[in-house]
């Protein structure tokens, strides 16, 4: 049986190591999303990071795995991102195909990770160090929004994504649906 502080330390690292990929991938999204669309968008990403634990709680706490690979569907989302973004990528940016929903999804989508290392995490705990896991995930959930967030909003960061996100825009989401592949085992 694990300490609370080694429940905190598991989790913080099992936090940072899969959420890495979230994090560029979030800090990418508010640098091309208008500033006033920031809070919904964190809302989105962490309500999508909400769902994860849940998913992961839920399905460790019933012993039940379930195949990552199925989680790889959820690549489709960027890929018709990517498709979206290169189609109108001449066109000036309208700031509703950056919003919660695509935030919401890629979130899920590249929450395969995740759910691989959250699932034993939370299955392998009992009740009070579940709900410790879950309180560590929370406050390093709003540490990682107003980390990416001063990231997009940095002036240089902010003059480069609006100078050259209409041309990477469909090369990030292209990469992103490859990586949820990759990760879940989908290919």
């Amino acid at each position: 049986m694990h300490t609370i502080l080694g429940v905190v330390v598991i989790t913080s690292l099992a936090f940072i190591g899969t959420m890495v990929d979230n994090f560029f991938a979030f800090a990418a999204q508010l640098v091309v999303t208008e500033r006033a669309r920031f809070r919904r968008v964190g809302w989105a990403q962490a309500i999508g990071v909400a769902t994860i634990v849940v998913i992961a709680s839920a399905v460790g706490s019933l012993l039940a795995p379930i195949p990552i690979r199925w989680i790889g569907i959820l690549s489709i989302a960027p890929l018709a991102f990517a498709l979206q973004a290169w189609g109108h990528r001449a066109t000036p940016r309208s700031q509703n195909r950056r919003g919660g929903i695509t935030t919401f999804m890629i979130t899920l989508a590249l929450g395969g990770d995740n759910l691989a290392v959250w699932i034993p995490l939370f299955r392998a705990n009992g009740f009070v160090h579940a709900f410790v896991a879950t309180g560590t995930i929370a406050l390093w959930e709003v540490f990682f929004l107003s980390s990416a967030q001063r990231l997009a909003t940095h002036p240089r960061v902010v003059k480069w994504g609006a100078d050259h996100a209409p041309t990477i825009m469909p090369f990030v989401y292209v990469a992103l649906g490859v990586l949820i592949l990759i990760e879940c085992h989908t290919i």
